[in-house]
């Protein structure tokens, strides 16, 4: 049966009568809680909308959250987690008691040998922490004493695709709702003039490249209101932002007053949630015509600012324009900003490869570490680093004195977060010599998932949607918050 005919069969009188008195003392409630919901239509658009939760489960310490991944998988043995004693096990078949079986992926499998590969980068000790850090990441380095480093991740999947996925959505099958959807279900907004979750993707044509796909921001089952939004680096940042030609801003005011009175009386006849979501979108656009042009308005930053995040901020869609709109965004405490950045995926020519990404990087992230901690906004910003899985410490392919690859690698890489209430220079957990295994306090995605919540204010285990007769979350039925990250 057609869904509006079924719903006006179900619609009882009884029923329609209990709805109706439920409808009239939700609005008498409403209107004593928040008078402007009834004092008119615009005074109503321009209050930020509270999340599903109607505020936190406990006291928050991250406000918001800026998620720099970095796509692909980036080497941790060549970034952060210094091995010293693998120069001496150079060129040496990696032992079966390390690999203990495990599962390799189709383009190592076949490889008769396993040689071991030691980073052919320097590593040094910095700030008071005494972090290693790779001479390929010298701006990082210098903020090492307000990050958190984790060498202990270990993740389920071995391929990108489900990698990824797993990592923002916490299933590795497609179709959940995304961590930035999540958050802003339960949350809601702070800012009710931009989205709630932004989504920004760096420029760049790799050869290696994955794709990124609108679906890691998606929302799911979830209501579509709670999707990310992506910001383009060329034209317009949201596409039909602007006014065509002819139509001045009463008109386009005239227009979205009268869609919104048909799709309201659409939304009375069936119900649909979606309408409604429909509606609240119309409305975000119309505020964003002013919104957006300011955000995206770099020429009052200060030069010394701009010098900070390097050459290529002034370069649309680079990694360091992005950070730099990053922290724009957080000024405006837009709830999830999600920066996505390519070509981390190493099977041959590393060195020359991973040089290049981190030239890319390096300073943007820094900078935006820098940038928050001036303007206050560190403490009550939480900012992620990392990408959906580690490398191999063998070769994939030839191994030579200045070259090597390396294949995925799911057992063991390393991320760092900073602000919203993570211990500052830190390192937690371990991995064994070979770095393939993980030999001392595992964190699993699901407990960083969990972690990433709880910063937020938000049980991991409480923040639940019900569909296909169960209840989902974002950790499925796992996760740990980790609580010797937390201050």
């Amino acid at each position: 049966m057609h869904p509006v005919d079924e719903h006006r069969l179900i619609l009882t009188r009884r029923q329609l009568l209990g709805k109706s008195a439920v409808s009239i003392g939700g609005i008498a409630l409403a209107s004593l809680l928040r008078p402007d919901i009834l004092s008119g239509a615009n005074n109503f658009a321009t209050a930020p909308e509270s999340g599903i939760l109607g505020g936190t489960h406990f006291p928050a310490k991250a406000k918001r959250v800026i998620y720099l991944f970095q796509s692909g998988g980036p080497s941790q043995m060549d970034l952060f987690d210094h091995k010293p004693m693998l120069e001496k096990l150079r060129g040496q078949d990696l032992p079966a008691s390390i690999r203990q079986g495990q599962r390799l992926t189709g383009m190592t499998s076949g490889q008769k040998t396993f040689p071991v590969a030691p980073s052919i980068f320097e590593f040094k000790q910095h700030g008071q922490s005494g972090a290693w850090v790779s001479e390929l990441m010298p701006h990082t380095a210098g903020v090492v004493d307000d990050l958190c480093f984790i060498k202990s991740l270990q993740t389920n999947a071995i391929n990108h695709d489900p990698g990824i996925t797993f990592l923002q959505t916490g299933a590795e099958q497609p179709g959940r709702p995304s961590m930035g959807s999540w958050a802003s279900y339960g949350l809601g907004s702070a800012n009710a003039n931009l989205p709630s979750f932004v989504v920004l993707v760096s420029n760049g044509n790799y050869a290696a490249a994955q794709p990124i796909y609108a679906r890691l921001w998606g929302s799911g089952f979830l209501p579509t209101k709670y999707q990310g939004v992506k910001f383009r680096s060329a034209g317009d940042p949201v596409l039909y932002l602007s006014n065509t030609d002819g139509v001045d801003s009463n008109s386009r005011r005239q227009m979205l007053d009268g869609i919104a009175d048909l799709n309201r009386m659409r939304l009375d006849a069936t119900g649909d949630p979606e309408i409604a979501t429909r509606i609240a979108q119309y409305e975000m656009s119309f505020r964003m015509q002013s919104s957006v042009p300011d955000l995206m308005d770099v020429s009052s930053e200060p030069q010394h600012v701009l010098d900070m995040y390097g050459p290529e901020v002034r370069k649309p869609g680079s990694f360091a324009s992005n950070c730099l709109m990053a922290r724009r965004l957080a000024e405006r405490d837009v709830r999830f900003i999600q920066l996505y950045h390519t070509g981390w995926d190493q099977h041959s020519n590393l060195p020359k490869d991973i040089i290049g990404r981190c030239q890319e990087t390096d300073q943007g992230c820094a900078a935006l570490i820098k940038d928050l901690k001036m303007r206050g906004l560190l403490e009550d910003t939480l900012v992620i680093w990392g990408g959906e899985f580690g490398r191999t410490v063998y070769s994939q392919g030839a191994l030579t004195a200045d070259n090597y690859g390396r294949d995925h690698h799911p057992r063991c890489f390393t991320m760092w977060m900073a602000g919203g209430g993570v211990k500052p220079g830190i390192s937690h957990g371990e991995t064994d010599d070979y770095c393939y295994n993980v030999a001392k306090d595992p964190v699993h995605v699901h407990d960083l998932q969990a972690t990433i919540l709880h910063l937020l204010g938000i049980d991991h285990e409480r923040l639940t949607y019900k569909t296909q007769g169960r209840r989902f979350r974002l950790t499925d039925v796992h996760g740990h918050v980790v609580k010797p990250l937390l201050v």
